[in-house]
C-alpha cells in the first residue's frame, strides 16, 4: 500500500486514562467509517453490554477516502452500541476531524472502559507526536460552542475538535457528538446525531478530542496522475450537473409537503399549514439582508450544502438548518417559522442533542398536553434547562420513547426505540422497510427511497439496495450528498491503492458489513419477528382520506435481509440520505 503501511488504530482506555497505537490490519484496508466501525464493534464489544457501562466501545472512524484530495470525502463515523436502540449504531458527520485523523494515518480511535470517578472529565489530544489523555475538569457542563472556542484558542489553525455538550455528559439518550467545521471560527456545528452516541462518549468521561495534523500531508494515492484526473473529471461533472443541494436540504420542504411527509403535530397530518414560512427559500432570501450564505463544512467539499443562518440583526445563529430539523423541530411541533427553528437548532447544537430525536420528543410532549402547540419560546426554555439538569428537560433529552413513557402517551413514532425521521414510512413504504428491518433502526441515512409509486413487491429490494449503497458510501468518507455510486467508489479505491476492484467485490463488502451489524443486533437480543415501526404509524393514516398507513407485511419487511441478486442498476445507483 502506497505510504499506508504505517496506518494505525488508536486505542484509548478511559479506565486507566492511557492511549496506545496498534497496527491497522491489512485485510481491512478497504474499510473505513461505518464498515470499519462495525468490524471493530463486532470484534471488541459485547453486544449484551450496558450501552452506558464500561464494556461498551466507542469508535471514531474516518472514511477510506478521508485525508485525500478526492472531493467531499472527509466524513467521519461515530459508532457504538446505542442506548436508544440497544443495537449497533453509526452516526456520520462532516467537519474536519476525519480529514485530520487520516492525514496522521489514524484509521480509527477506539475508546474503551470508564473512569472510576463519574464526575471527572477528560480530553484526548492527538497530534504528530502521539496521543495523550489529559484532565478536562474545567470543561465540565460547558456548551459545545464555548468548550470548542476555549479548547482551540492558541492551538494551530489546522487543529479540529470532536466534543459533547451537557446532554452527553448527563448521558441523555438523545445526545449527539459534535465536530468542528472548516471555517475560521471552527464551530461545532457538524453532528453525528442519531442513536445517542454522545451519551456513550459522556459515559466514558471523554468531553473532547483535539486533533492537530501539524504538517502532515494529504494521503498520496498509488496512481496519483490517474487519481487527480478522476478528481478533476468528477468535480467538473458534479458542478456542471443539477446540484440538487445547492441551497441545502431545506430546499426540499415543498416537495416533502406535497408527498405528505412534511409531518405536522406529532405526525397526525402529513402536510403543514406553515409550509411557506418554513420553506428553506426563506433562509436563502435572507442572505442578502442578513448575511450568511452557503458554505462547505469540510475542506475539499464541492457540494456546499450548509447554510449559515443569521438572525434579524445580522448575527450568526446556526449552521446548517436542514430539512430534518425544520420538519421535526418545526412542523412536527406546529412551530411556524425558520427563525424560531433556528433558535432551537442552535440550542440542540450547544447542548449536543439530535434535532430529530428532540423534535419528536417535543411533539409527544405537546401532543400529550404538556406544552402548547407551536410555543417555540417554551420549547427553548425547556431545552435551556437541560444544562442545569431539569427533570422535564432531561426527559426530552432522553428521547421520544422515554417522553412517551413518562407522559403515558400512546402516539410515539419510532422504530427500535429511535425517533422516526422526517421522511415518513406511510407514503414512502420502502423507506419504512429500512426503518423496520435495517440494523440502524429509524434512520433515513441508512437507506432512503423517495419513490411513493413503488409496488409492494419492490419494497424489500429497493430498501436493501439503498442500504447497501449507503453502507459503502458511509464507509468511504464520501458525503451522501455528493451522490457517489458503487462504481464511483470502487474506481476511487482502485486508484488510491493501485489495485483493481470488481463490482462483485465492492457489493460483497457492503453486504458483509450489513451482516456484521445484523449479527451484532441478533446477539444483543433483536428478533426478526419484532421488526416493524410503532403501532401509531400502522393504525393511523395520513394523506387524502387518511389512507396512507404503514401496512407492509412482516414477510416483505424481512425479505430485505435476504440478499437479492445484484442488478446492473445497483452499481450506478446514487447514495442518498
Amino acid at each position: 500500500m502506497p505510504g499506508f503501511d504505517d496506518d494505525r488504530l488508536l486505542y484509548v482506555d478511559m479506565t486507566t486514562q492511557t492511549a496506545r497505537f496498534e497496527p491497522f490490519p491489512a485485510e481491512w484496508r478497504l474499510l473505513g467509517g461505518r464498515g470499519l466501525s462495525a468490524k471493530i464493534l463486532t470484534k471488541d464489544c459485547d453486544p449484551t453490554c450496558d450501552p452506558l457501562g464500561p464494556d461498551n466501545v466507542l469508535v471514531m472512524a474516518p472514511g477510506v477516502m478521508s485525508g485525500t484530495t478526492a472531493p467531499t470525502s472527509g466524513r467521519i463515523s461515530i459508532g457504538a452500541k446505542s442506548p436508544l436502540t440497544n443495537g449497533i449504531k453509526e452516526a456520520n458527520a462532516g467537519g474536519n476531524p476525519g480529514q485530520d485523523l487520516m492525514k496522521l494515518g489514524i484509521r480509527a480511535i477506539v475508546v474503551t472502559g470508564q473512569p472510576s470517578d463519574a464526575e471527572r472529565r477528560y480530553g484526548l489530544r492527538v497530534d504528530e507526536n502521539g496521543a495523550e489523555v489529559v484532565a478536562a475538569d474545567d470543561y465540565k457542563n460547558m456548551m459545545n460552542y464555548a468548550a470548542c472556542a476555549k479548547l482551540l484558542e492558541g492551538e494551530s489553525k489546522r487543529a479540529s475538535a470532536i466534543s459533547i455538550g451537557p446532554a452527553g455528559e448527563r448521558r441523555l439518550r438523545g445526545a449527539s457528538v459534535a465536530c468542528t467545521d472548516q471555517d475560521a471560527e471552527r464551530r461545532p456545528a457538524r453532528h453525528a446525531a442519531r442513536g445517542g452516541l454522545g451519551a456513550v462518549m459522556g459515559s466514558k468521561g471523554l468531553k473532547w478530542v483535539l486533533v492537530d495534523p501539524g504538517k502532515a500531508r494529504t494521503r498520496q494515492p498509488a496512481s496519483g496522475k490517474d487519481f487527480n484526473a478522476l478528481t478533476k473529471r468528477y468535480t467538473k461533472a458534479y458542478l456542471d450537473g443539477p446540484q440538487m443541494f445547492k441551497h441545502g436540504t431545506s430546499s426540499v420542504v415543498p416537495v416533502a409537503n406535497m408527498l405528505h411527509t412534511f409531518v405536522y403535530k406529532n405526525r397526525t397530518v402529513g402536510q403543514s399549514p406553515d409550509v411557506q414560512t418554513l420553506d428553506g427559500a426563506r433562509i436563502v432570501e435572507n442572505f442578502d439582508k442578513r448575511g450568511g450564505g452557503m458554505h462547505n463544512c469540510m475542506t475539499g467539499c464541492i457540494v456546499k450544502c450548509s447554510n449559515v443562518v443569521h438572525d434579524a440583526d445580522g448575527n450568526y445563529r446556526t449552521s446548517a438548518l436542514e430539512f430534518e430539523t425544520i420538519t421535526l423541530l418545526g412542523s412536527n411541533c406546529a412551530i411556524k417559522t425558520v427563525d424560531e427553528v433556528a433558535i432551537l437548532d442552535r440550542l440542540c447544537d450547544e447542548l449536543g442533542l439530535d434535532t430529530i430525536e428532540t423534535g419528536a420528543a417535543l411533539g409527544v410532549l405537546m401532543d400529550s398536553g404538556g406544552m402548547d402547540w407551536g410555543d417555540s419560546e417554551a420549547a427553548a426554555r425547556l431545552l435551556e434547562s437541560i444544562q442545569q439538569g431539569d427533570e422535564t428537560g432531561c426527559m426530552i433529552g432522553d428521547g421520544v420513547v422515554e417522553t412517551g413513557r413518562r407522559r403515558k402517551h400512546k402516539r410515539v413514532p419510532h422504530a427500535r426505540g429511535q425517533a422516526i425521521p422526517a421522511w415518513d414510512p406511510r407514503p414512502l413504504k420502502a423507506t419504512g422497510v429500512t426503518y423496520a428491518a435495517g440494523p440502524m433502526g429509524a434512520d433515513h441515512t441508512a437507506g432512503l427511497i423517495v419513490n411513493p409509486g413503488l409496488a409492494p413487491d419492490q419494497f424489500a429490494q429497493a430498501s436493501q439496495e439503498a442500504q447497501l449503497v449507503n453502507m459503502v458510501c458511509d464507509s468511504s468518507g464520501f458525503c451522501q450528498f455528493l451522490q457517489p455510486s458503487l462504481d464511483d467508489i470502487r474506481e476511487y479505491y482502485g486508484l488510491l491503492y493501485g489495485i483493481e476492484i470488481s463490482r462483485e467485490e465492492i457489493a460483497d463488502q457492503g453486504w458483509e458489513c450489513l451482516q456484521d451489524e445484523w449479527a451484532f443486533n441478533k446477539a444483543a437480543g433483536w428478533r426478526d419477528e419484532d421488526n416493524g415501526v410503532s403501532e401509531c404509524l400502522v393504525e393511523e393514516g395520513i394523506g387524502p382520506d387518511n389512507v396512507m398507513k404503514f401496512d407492509v407485511p412482516l414477510d416483505i419487511i424481512n425479505q430485505s435481509k435476504v440478499r437479492f441478486p445484484a442488478r446492473e442498476e445497483l452499481f450506478t445507483m446514487k447514495a442518498s440520505g
